[in-house]
């Protein structure tokens, strides 16, 4: 069976530092890498998920996540990135935990791809993510967006989806006038995605926000109208 510190010491005997001083230079975050490309990180955490439960699986990626490594931030993220988990209460709860250190797009992707699996089972759970909206780091402010692109992404979504989607509308538009790049990027990429399924809603959204939007970002969100 896996256990917080056997994963540790499968994720280290991968580590590679030539490639490890080439990450360094490219996420420019003072923290450990050990140069592990993400083929690898997915092979382990497969193997990981194999032997472990729900509870062992969140105390390993708790312990991976508090190492403060590039890549066992990455695989504590993609261990606990799983449709179906019931309870998914702990899961839930060690994904807001990672929020605050949040602090560069590979790791806090990773990060969403997980926590966006636990929102369409309980919806106050959006909640948290409003408070994030306000946050001092950029890094959580994107979260709150990139978990919830499901629901730009329906085809046929019911009224409970249309009002989630409109309350995410609500934080974009409120994102507009931050004119860093990150946030930018990312109210473009929520705006594009949902452009190919509800172009009139894009449309109206960028009639009303459009002129306080950068250039690249509403050039970006309106490439596919």
């Amino acid at each position: 069976m896996t256990t917080p510190k056997s994963a540790l010491i499968d994720l280290e005997a991968l580590s590679d530092s030539k490639l490890a001083i080439e990450m360094l230079g490219q996420h420019k975050i003072n923290r450990p890498y050990l140069g592990i490309p993400n083929p690898q990180i997915d092979m382990l955490y497969k193997t990981w998920r194999a032997n472990t439960d729900t509870s062992q699986r969140v105390e390993i990626a708790s312990y991976l996540w508090d190492s403060n490594i590039h890549e066992a931030r990455i695989a504590a993220a993609k261990l606990l990135t799983q449709a179906r988990i019931n309870p998914d209460r702990a899961v839930w709860h060690e994904i807001q935990r990672w929020v605050p250190d949040f602090d560069v797009a590979s790791i806090t992707d990773h990060a969403c791809a997980a926590g966006a699996r636990r929102l369409p089972a309980d919806l106050t759970r959006l909640d948290a993510l409003e408070t994030w909206t306000t946050h001092d780091n950029i890094w959580p402010r994107r979260a709150a967006l990139l978990m919830t692109i499901h629901w730009a992404k329906q085809n046929h979504p019911s009224h409970a989806d249309i009002a989630v989607r409109d309350r995410v509308l609500g934080w974009a538009g409120l994102y507009v006038p931050d004119h860093n790049p990150v946030i930018q990027k990312t109210i473009a990429l929520w705006l594009r995605t949902l452009s190919k399924h509800d172009a009139l809603c894009v449309q109206q959204f960028i009639e009303r926000y459009g002129p306080e939007m950068k250039p690249f970002a509403l050039k970006e969100a309106s490439a596919l109208l």
